[in-house]
């Protein structure tokens, strides 16, 4: 699938419709005859965290600005890690992550970023859905089949060579070369190594022993800073490989993943099959949303290896503006013409309209 890059701020065509973001201060008289209500959103609000939603951040920040000139959004890819830290220190007026608060982390935080330390609690809402692709570099070679139990040998450290005979004989045709295999993973904690570590874990057992977990449970190999940095680092070897947000591979070699006796390659589509058959999670509150994720899943033409990112903010915050300013954005990210952005720019998979219908009850929350 060819990822395409948000080009041309001023040509955004749908900019008018993007004032719903800030329509909890811009209700229509319901007169068709008059003009739009310009924007009355002002002030700045600021995040860290997941660098997997880079491309889909700056098509958002870009297109709100232009629809709220007045306001401004700050978003630094730190990690999805960072941005949890950042959150809980009250650093950040919203993040992005890769993973949501596990149900003890909330319990047992104080979060600074909003009211009272957050008795009031916080909003999770799944609006970045992507799938995370293994590349490749290779001379020659743009895409492999692998099961499961392959890509977790290779990153485990069990499979080392690219001409071994687990990859030959699921890849007939393919030459390929006596060429040492160099993995490479990221080095800070990172919501994508939860995610690829989840699905190693589930879908191959046997032979990935590991928790899941967002830092990498294996010493050695190669380790690079955020996504751009482990993409930077397999384009740049010879015979590497890596688990990166599909939106950043480029023209990387990828591989198609063996499900129920198919290889999947990635795509949009076939990542949002895996959530939009996963149940949430028991024991939630109403604004916070998160997916139980099967990522061992058997069914047909599911891309089981997919990124459910969220963005995270506070139910009560000490500042109306702040509350305002980040309700108003969440509305807009959630909208179809925010999703739209989002799966141009980054090529994620929009989300459902049932989906946004719990998370813009889960915005509805923010004060």
């Amino acid at each position: 699938m060819k990822i395409t890059r948000f080009a041309q701020l001023g040509a955004v065509a749908a900019v008018a419709a993007l004032a719903l973001a800030g329509c909890a201060t811009n209700e229509s008289t319901g007169d068709s005859t008059e003009e739009p209500m310009e924007s009355t959103l002002s002030g700045t609000i600021g995040a860290t965290g997941a660098s997997s939603q880079t491309a889909a951040q700056e098509a958002w920040v870009a297109n709100f600005q232009i629809a709220n000139p007045d306001a401004t959004v700050n978003y630094e890819p730190t990690g999805s890690g960072t941005g949890r830290e950042n959150f809980i220190a009250g650093a950040s007026n919203f993040i992005g992550s890769d993973r949501a608060f596990k149900i003890d982390e909330i319990t047992e935080n104080t979060f600074a970023a909003c009211a009272d330390g957050g008795s009031a609690g916080i909003v999770e809402i799944p609006v970045y859905i992507s799938p995370v692709a293994v590349a490749f570099n290779l001379e020659g070679v743009e895409s492999l089949n692998m099961t499961a139990d392959v890509v977790a040998g290779i990153f485990a450290g069990q499979i080392t060579n690219w001409n071994d005979e687990a990859i030959a004989s699921l890849n007939d045709g393919v030459e390929l070369p006596d060429l040492a295999i160099s993995p490479v993973h990221r080095s800070d904690d990172s919501g994508t190594t939860e995610t690829f570590t989840s699905y190693l874990s589930a879908a191959a057992p046997s032979v990935w022993t590991y928790e899941p977990d967002g830092e990498w449970p294996i010493e050695g190999g190669e380790a690079a800073q955020g996504t751009s940095g482990v993409v930077d680092a397999t384009r740049n070897g010879n015979g590497t490989i890596a688990y990166a947000d599909a939106s950043q591979v480029g023209d990387l070699g990828t591989v198609s993943v063996g499900v129920g006796g198919e290889f999947v390659p990635y795509s949009a589509e076939a990542a949002a099959m895996i959530v939009d058959s996963s149940p949430l999670q028991d024991g939630r509150t109403e604004g916070d949303i998160v997916f139980d994720i099967d990522y061992a899943t058997e069914e047909a033409g599911v891309y089981p290896i997919a990124l459910v990112s969220y963005e995270i903010g506070c139910v009560e915050y000490e500042d109306a503006n702040v509350a305002e300013l980040v309700s108003a954005y969440f509305t807009y990210i959630a909208s179809p013409e925010g999703q739209d952005a989002a799966a141009e720019n980054a090529g994620s998979a929009p989300i459902s309209d049932s989906l946004r219908d719990k998370v813009n009850a889960a915005i509805a929350l923010i004060g």
